[in-house]
């Protein structure tokens, strides 16, 4: 009897590992976009579920932003349910939305995960990030001069989501993929076809269907999404010239650093709570403009690395995305609290402002001239110079 293949068999080991802790007959569901990378998840995930006494379904998102997208989604789905999945659920999405399309996509995508596990009463959603995945996040951050959390890439858990396959390279999926008979997609956003398989410059490719030699003449519609260009052209290059296992290096790079950046996450938390000001005169008695209120001496004699975590936290908390929160926001806002001269109101992303009153930090939504109070200015009693 011939076993499995060394990539089939990893895959199964690293959804064993990441699922080990479930209870008999809980439900995991599988995102799957019909890609390599997630219908290997769905194998892998079948494989094991049926084997260790779990529930597997697959929810499959539509985001509708290429032609034939429907029949990507449609295809995606039967090859989950011939695997065994169930339930299998396809959901078209909207993507409209501040922060660029690829922003769009990631929240609505999330939000349809999100809605299927809570309903369902899913115990994970297992999302097919890869080791490759891992290693363009850690280039991203370091090209927008991002700190140790940004560095240390995506977490293996993360609240129900789960990525067993940070340790797999994007061509084991492939692997799994044809061991188990399976035809992918390839997003021709992405900017690398899989191997043996042009890439159509107008739409995706299916496994082993070449484009026609017109669409090969022809140049993308539209420039490709800054990952996919470190995908195809920076990575590349990288091991071209520093040699094989760019990836795996920066991929072990963010390993190293989530675990100095959980610990500074902590401490960070813990200062936050401490500058935490709870006053009945801060509050605010209209619903959604509750500021968050902060003590500036708590957070000046805090060390940096730490005050900037928690400032970036609470502006996070009082609504500014994170996504959008850059190391430039976080050092208006320190400045605020060590290099005090009087400035004026910092805007935030998310509409927000940072107001400097009283000793004390404020962290809201911008309101309407209507909606304005009248706010001390610093008075003598804290000169503006600290």
């Amino acid at each position: 009897m011939v076993g499995p293949r060394p990539a089939e068999a990893a895959a199964r080991r690293a959804v064993r590992s990441a699922l080990r802790d479930l209870v008999p007959g809980s439900l995991v569901l599988v995102a799957c976009s019909g890609g390599a990378d997630s219908l290997a998840l769905a194998a892998a995930t079948a494989f094991v579920a049926s084997r260790d006494g779990l529930r597997a379904g697959a929810v499959v998102v539509d985001h509708g932003l290429q032609h034939g997208s429907a029949e990507v989604a449609a295809v995606a789905a039967a090859q989950c349910r011939a695997l065994g999945l169930d339930p299998v659920e396809v959901r078209r999405v909207e993507v409209t939305g501040a922060g660029g399309l690829e922003a769009a996509a990631r929240h609505a995508r999330y939000a349809v995960l999100d809605d299927v596990a809570h309903r369902t009463g899913a115990a994970a959603v297992l999302l097919g990030h890869t080791l490759d995945d891992q290693a363009e996040s850690v280039l991203l951050g370091l090209a927008r001069g991002s700190g140790a959390r940004s560095l240390a890439g995506m977490a293996a858990v993360r609240g129900t989501y789960r990525r067993p396959f940070l340790g797999l390279r994007r061509t084991d999926t492939e692997d799994v993929c044809t061991a188990n008979g399976l035809t992918w997609w390839t997003d021709p956003t992405n900017g690398v076809p899989s191997p043996g398989r042009p890439a159509d410059p107008r739409g995706a490719t299916i496994s082993g269907a070449a484009p026609a030699a017109s669409a090969l003449e022809e140049e993308p519609a539209a420039p490709l999404p800054l990952r996919s260009q470190v995908r195809a052209r920076v990575l590349p290059v990288l091991e071209d010239v520093l040699g094989p296992g760019v990836a795996v290096t920066l991929a072990r790079t963010a390993d190293l650093l989530r675990e100095d950046a959980d610990l500074l996450d902590e401490l960070a938390g813990r200062l936050l709570d401490e500058a935490r000001v709870v006053d009945p005169a801060d509050a605010e008695p209209r619903p959604g403009l509750a500021p968050v209120v902060l003590d500036t001496e708590v957070l000046r004699s805090a060390p940096a690395a730490l005050r900037r975590r928690a400032l970036r936290r609470a502006a996070a908390e009082a609504g500014s995305p994170a996504g959008s929160l850059f190391a430039s926001h976080v050092a208006t806002l320190d400045a605020m609290i060590t290099d005090w001269r009087g400035q004026g109101p910092a805007h935030l992303p998310g509409d927000l402002r940072a107001l400097r009153t009283r000793g004390r930090l404020f962290l809201r939504p911008a309101r309407t001239p209507s909606q304005e109070r009248t706010v001390p200015a610093e008075t003598p009693a804290e000169p503006a110079q600290e």
